[in-house]
This record gives C-alpha cells, sequence and structure tokens, in this order.
C-alpha cells in the first residue's frame, strides 16, 4: 500500500473495506470441524496450526475479512466492473475442505466461488493461480467439478511445498481435464513463463467460457523471493494483468503469496499498472506488453524443459482442450 501511495496510484483507484464473510460463507466450502477449531482456537490466544501456519488472537476476523474481500471482488466483476482486486491477507489456496495448511486458514477463492454460484446464478468460473506453490486446497476442493476450471503455473512440486501439481493430476469423474497444472523447474524465467502461459491460456479461456475469472495472483516466483527458486521478475508481472484482460475482459484478483516485501511491493504496483493498460505509472517505470512480449515471446528463448513440460501438457489434455 505504500508503494502504490508513493506512485500517486493509491489516490486514483476506488478503496473500498471489505465486509467480513458470514459463518454460511465459510461452511460452504469448509466443514463445521474446521471453522468451529479455527475460530475457538483464536479466541484461546493462537499458536501454530502447524509448522508452517500461524494464527493469533485475531486471525480468525482478519481472515473473515480475507474471504469477504475475495467475495466483493468477485460482485463487483459479477455487477459489471472491469476488474477488482482483494489486496488482503491471509492468503488461501492451500487450506482444504477440512483444515487450514501453507499459511491460509480458508479458501477465500472457493468462498466467493460458492457464494457467486448460488446468489447470481453464474454457472462456469475460471481460477487461474500463478502463485509460486500449487494451490492444493483449490485442487481439492473442485477436483470434481467440470463448472470450476483450476489453472496453476508453480514451482515442479519436486522440489516445493506442498509437493502437488503434477502434470497428470488432471481432475477426476466429470471434473477430468479441469485442473490443468503447469510444473516450472528451478530457474525458470521470464521467457519460459510468458511463452509456455501463451501457448495454453488463449485455449482453455476461449473453449472453457468462463463466467467469471478468477486470478490468485502470488508474487513469490519473483527472483528474489526467499522461499522459491524461480527466476521471474517485474517484467512478467507487468505483463501477466494486461495479457489476461485482453483475453477475458474482465477478471477479480485474490492477493496470495509473495514474501520478499520490496520484490512484492513493486511487483504488485506494476501488476496493478498493467490492469489498466499502464495508465498510472510513468514511461520508464515499466515495460508494455508490447515489449515485453518482443523480448520474451520467442521460442528460441525458452529452456528444453519447458518446451517438454508443454508437450507433456499437450499430450495429457489433447482429449478435453484444443492445445
Amino acid at each position: 500500500m505504500q508503494k502504490l501511495h508513493d506512485k500517486n496510484i493509491l489516490s486514483r483507484l476506488t478503496v473500498s473495506p471489505p465486509e467480513k464473510a458470514s459463518k454460511e460463507d465459510l461452511l460452504r466450502v469448509h466443514s463445521p470441524g474446521h471453522v468451529n477449531f479455527i475460530q475457538e482456537f483464536c479466541r484461546k490466544g493462537g499458536g501454530y496450526l502447524d509448522n508452517d501456519t500461524y494464527a493469533s488472537s485475531q486471525s480468525y476476523q482478519v481472515a473473515l475479512l480475507a474471504a469477504g474481500g475475495a467475495i466483493m471482488a468477485a460482485k463487483k466483476v459479477i455487477q459489471g466492473e472491469k476488474w477488482a482486486y482483494s489486496l488482503s491477507r491471509p492468503p488461501g489456496h492451500h487450506a482444504i475442505r477440512e483444515r487450514a495448511m501453507g499459511f491460509c486458514l480458508f479458501n477465500n477463492a472457493a468462498v466467493a466461488v460458492e457464494k457467486i454460484r448460488r446468489e447470481d446464478d453464474k454457472k462456469r468460473f475460471l481460477i487461474f493461480d500463478f502463485d509460486v506453490h500449487y494451490g492444493n486446497g483449490d485442487a481439492d476442493i473442485f477436483y470434481d467439478d467440470p463448472e470450476v476450471m483450476y489453472v496453476s503455473i508453480h514451482q515442479d512440486p519436486y522440489t516445493l511445498f506442498p509437493g502437488k501439481g503434477f502434470v497428470e493430476e488432471i481432475g477426476s469423474g466429470p471434473g477430468m481435464g479441469f485442473n490443468l497444472n503447469i510444473p516450472m523447474i528451478p530457474g525458470s524465467n521470464n521467457a519460459d513463463y510468458i511463452w509456455i502461459l501463451d501457448k495454453i491460456l488463449p485455449v482453455v479461456i476461449n473453449e472453457f467460457k468462463a463466467d467469471l475469472l478468477l486470478v490468485e495472483a502470488g508474487f513469490d516466483a519473483h527472483r528474489d523471493d526467499p522461499l522459491s527458486q524461480i527466476n521471474i521478475d517485474e517484467d512478467f508481472y507487468s505483463w501477466v494483468g494486461g495479457y489476461l484482460m485482453g483475453l477475458q475482459g474482465s477478471m477479480a484478483v485474490l492477493l496470495e503469496g509473495g514474501y520478499n516485501l520490496s520484490a512484492l511491493a513493486q511487483s504488485n504496483t506494476v501488476f496493478i499498472n498493467s490492469l489498466l493498460d499502464h495508465k498510472l505509472l510513468p514511461l520508464g517505470e515499466y515495460k508494455t506488453q508490447k515489449e515485453i512480449e518482443t523480448r520474451y515471446l520467442n521460442k528460441d528463448k525458452v529452456s528444453i524443459n519447458t518446451l517438454e513440460t508443454f508437450k507433456e501438457i499437450k499430450d495429457t489434455f489433447s482429449p478435453f482442450w484444443g492445445l
């Protein structure tokens, strides 16, 4: 927020405090036992839920605000806004129905989907997640659901938490083909990310025809982030927002990870700038989508591992999508 203020961006955006999600909203996704446990755990002062996930005495209330922010962002887009961004923590994409994990107490995206699905008569939802970690919670909750497609680009799960998110994890039953994973080896860079997404996202977005695109924006794939080994930078984040807007036309964005505060602030700033067609930052402080694509969208700059990953994805998903 300070970076947005310093760049005179914050004053040019409409900022609205979120309303808390209700317990009923949570229970559309999570088990009563999980919701009640988190509420009581925090009431008693909190502590570590597991080796990674900490909750304070206020975390339950804050998590209600984060889930409520996701609902608010989704509703604003359904009501006609081109984009809305829930800039909140705790994140949500690791939380499964029965437990918290990976810094996540409740699954914000899933709570928003279920709220919109029941109250706004929308049927098809596409979740695109570019956090460096696979959103196992999203995948788990919607794994057999053909109305919610989950697409995730993340670091190879052999090398990073949560150890899931392989290409062959494609969904189950009626949800087969609706869970699409793009695992990237450590060291993957802007060219790798931009090239493979340009091969996959236009096809999936055009063929799936979602009523709502939810983007889980994690900035922990940045080369300076301490929790990962991916080598992308602000150029990717300056590209991806505008690129998605060009494909879908509107989207609700939910903040996920990002643990180098300087990299998070700068990446988030150029990302928001890209959502507004690069109208907020002065020239010289970012690269345009065209400049970035000219520099990186070149097969000769892509690693052999990325080419092999795309081939595996194409072969695996050919029965479902026209890759």
